[in-house]
């Protein structure tokens, strides 16, 4: 990829608009009835007819073979080298819900889950409990005291919490506690350098009592935290693009995530007809829209193939709302895969269709894995989209005499 600092030399301000639509876990893989994936099972007609129209082919988040998280998928998107810059969830789910991080937190992320009586793990996301009752069991686990720390329990969404401890000389360098499967129990908070032995100290303390209060909540009886990490230093896309970014979302780590690269957040809770009627009232106040859409991924990771199918087709749907608008460049793919015959994310390359006045359009018929193989982009890394945006955007002079 291009350094951030040259992309910033070549920048420039421009009237015309990029919206880049991210159906998060959208790659999938073939139903062994159909042979088709769940993009290629939906029925898609905008999408692809917009294919027909731009040029298709497959992203790598991370790198070829490597299963990413949330967090790295994003990033790559955006433009920025998920290698080079490492953000944790917990920060990013932190900022998601408003919280205002300070240098030297340590913040994780949380999810409340269901543990037998022999303390092994049953279900890692407590039947996704309502955010109602989230929010009722971090009242209670803010009540627990620690010893030369504040503690700081913030619902985010379901199942999931924010975790912040702010004291002296804390370290992020700790080990997830959670094992990412059932059937074994959480693990304990282990530091990974000997400077985060006092942290993780104070992390397992809290999560002793955590348990305690916990105990009588089922199917919320104990907690796993994953992802900690402290505030990075990163460059805003205003910076680096010279563009006037925002977000349009309802989950909160992804709120997070586009905070953290300087997008202007806009709240958005019931789906994707509700975040392209936000999008056109304030189009004429931004020239780059990231709008994401998280049902396709949820859908993935519960194994729910015809759910997953029935949000890309809801997601089409919609699409005409956002083409009356006419904006100069269109991106439709996702952050990573998320096969519902896997039930989590995967290694996959994700299907990009980018859709512009001045693209050169390919041979693709439809918006599919099987056509996105053969369409003309090629299989690129993730990093390479916000270029190719720009430049279709009219947003990059030449670079070098």
């Amino acid at each position: 990829m291009i350094p951030l600092e040259e992309i910033r030399q070549i920048s420039v301000v421009s009237p015309s608009k990029i919206v880049m639509l991210v159906i998060d876990g959208l790659g999938g893989l073939p139903d062994a009835k159909t042979g088709k994936t769940e993009l290629e099972t939906a029925h898609t007609h905008h999408l692809d007819h917009l294919a027909k129209k731009g040029i298709c082919g497959l992203i790598d988040p991370v790198s070829p073979g490597i299963t990413p998280g949330s967090g790295p998928g994003h990033l790559a998107l955006f433009g920025y080298d998920p290698l080079g810059f490492k953000i944790g969830r917990g920060v990013l789910e932190a900022l998601g819900v408003g919280f205002e991080l300070k240098k030297g937190d340590v913040a994780a992320r949380g999810n409340f889950c269901t543990v037998d009586d022999e303390g092994l793990i049953t279900d890692r996301r407590a039947g996704r409990i309502t955010t109602d009752k989230c929010t009722e069991l971090c009242t209670l686990l803010s009540q627990v005291k620690l010893k030369d720390v504040r503690l700081f329990v913030s619902p985010v969404k379901e199942h999931r919490f924010s975790f912040v401890l702010r004291g002296n000389e804390l370290s992020a360098e700790l080990s997830d506690t959670d094992p990412q499967k059932t059937g074994v129990a959480p693990y304990a908070a282990k530091h990974t350098k000997i400077i985060a032995k006092h942290t993780a100290g104070i992390t397992n303390e809290f999560i002793s009592k955590a348990k305690g209060i916990l105990a009588k909540h089922r199917p919320a009886n104990m907690i796993l935290l994953r992802g900690f990490s402290k505030l990075p230093d990163i460059p805003s896309m205003r910076e680096t693009y010279k563009l006037t970014p925002a977000a349009i979302a309802s989950y909160p780590m992804y709120k997070g995530l586009a905070k953290l690269v300087g997008m202007k957040i806009f709240n958005a809770d019931s789906g994707i007809n509700e975040e392209l009627n936000i999008l056109a009232h304030h189009y004429s106040e931004h020239d780059f829209f990231y709008i994401h859409v998280k049902e396709a991924d949820s859908a993935g990771e519960d194994g729910d193939f015809k759910r997953k199918v029935k949000v890309i087709e809801q997601v089409d749907s919609a699409l005409p709302q956002l083409f009356n608008l006419k904006p100069e460049v269109i991106i439709v793919t996702g952050d990573h895969s998320t096969p519902a015959t896997l039930k989590g994310h995967s290694w996959h390359p994700v299907p990009i269709l980018l859709y512009s006045r001045w693209c050169r359009p390919d041979n693709a018929e439809e918006f599919s894995e099987s056509a996105c193989v053969s369409g003309g982009l090629g299989r690129i890394p993730a990093t390479d989209i916000m270029p190719l945006a720009m430049a279709n955007a009219l947003k990059l002079i030449k670079f070098g005499a």
